[in-house]
This record gives C-alpha cells, structure tokens and sequence, in this order.
C-alpha cells in the first residue's frame, strides 16, 4: 500500500483586529468636522440660496471630499435643518444668557430691552452669523414636520421677550399691543440682514440705539 500523500497544511486565516473597527478620518474627527460642515453649509445657503448650492460646493467650501457631507447628513435638505437648528439653539443660548447677566434682573424694562435688542442684532449680523438669517429666508424649504420643530424654536425664543415688553406697555412706555409690537420689532431688525452693510460705517450699537429711538419711548 503506498503511502498517503501528506495533505497540505491549510491556509492561516488573517487574523481579525480586536476591538472596534478602525475610524475613517470623518468618524475620528467628527464633532469637528461636522460643525466646519454646518458653518460652510450656513454661509453657502445665505451668499447662493438654497437650490442654488449644490453639496460639491458645501464639500468644497469645507475642505471635504464630494461625498464626504453625506457621511454626517442624509441630504442637503437634512443639511439646511442642521443649519437652521443649530442657529435657533445658539441664538436661544445667547438670550438665555443675556437674561442671566448679573444685574440684568434689576435694570429698568428699557435698559432690559435695550440690552435684548442689542444681542439679537448680534445674532443676526455678527460674526459667524449665517445660521439664523437662512432660517429667516430659507424656512420654506422644509418639509411640515421641520417647519414644525423650528417653530417650536422660535415661539421659544420669542416668548423670552414677552416679560419686557409687557413691562414696558404697563408703564406706558409701549403703546401697541405687547403680541404685535413684539413681531413688528423683531420683524423689523430681522430685515436688516438684507441691507445692513458695517463697511458703509454704521455699527451695531448704533442700529440698537436706532431701533429704540424708533419704536420706543425710553424713560
């Protein structure tokens, strides 16, 4: 009987990486990209408009490979939410602040308003400020369920100045119904994103003193 042939030695398997799956650069860097994505994203949609930037831009603009902002949002439409959501929470974080500067509680309703009126207008026009003017312009684009959360937002944010004002009309010192001269104040200071122009020498201090003299009587 002839001898059986050696079988051969089968193949080693390669060897499986413990632990979880190595990162890609997006996942290891995530928070930070996402927000240097939010921010190209914010600036793009207010210079073009929305249907007018494509996700090669937003990519571009953030330094990313084409395809790279779908790995943190499904589509330019969840990108445009993103953006909106994130500018209604910083503007409601800065209010929320500002009502809880010390001394903020004993000023004079006007002062109060004042120092309201100054930081939304920070909010609209300073720096890093795209989020909320493409909110202002762009909220159309959403489908009902997005339109509905960001006027959740919104009435939020809008309800902080409802103390003031209403401190102010018992006073005296605001004629209007406190419900319609908090929407033609915050309507009117909302427009100023599109002709407020700091080259052409105006600050905002001096729009914040504008916007009282025009629709207030201070005391």
């Amino acid at each position: 009987m002839q001898p059986a042939a050696a079988l051969p030695e089968p193949e080693t398997a390669p060897k499986r990486a413990r632990g979880r799956p190595r990162k890609t650069v997006d996942e290891r860097d995530d928070g930070n990209r996402r927000q240097t994505l939010l921010a190209a994203a914010a600036h793009l949609f207010r210079l073009k408009g929305f249907a007018a930037t494509t996700t090669r831009d937003i990519a571009a603009a953030a330094d990313m490979q084409s395809g790279s902002p779908f790995y943190h949002f499904k589509s330019k439409g969840a990108l445009l939410f993103a953006v909106m959501e994130e500018g209604m929470h910083s503007a409601l974080a800065r209010q929320r602040a500002t009502a809880q500067t010390p001394g903020y509680a004993d000023m004079p309703p006007s002062q109060q308003l004042r120092v309201l009126v100054g930081a939304h207008f920070a909010v609209l026009l300073g720096p890093g400020s795209d989020f909320v003017p493409v909110m202002l312009y762009e909220a159309r684009s959403l489908p009902p369920r997005q339109h509905k959360a960001l006027g959740l937002l919104i009435a939020e944010y809008e309800s902080l100045w409802l103390p003031v004002l209403t401190a102010r009309h018992a006073r005296g010192e605001l004629r209007a119904p406190v419900r319609l001269a908090r929407l033609l104040i915050l309507g009117a200071m909302n427009w100023s994103v599109q002709w407020f122009d700091p080259k052409k020498g105006a600050s905002l201090q001096e729009l914040t003193d504008a916007a009282m003299a025009l629709f207030l009587k201070e005391s």
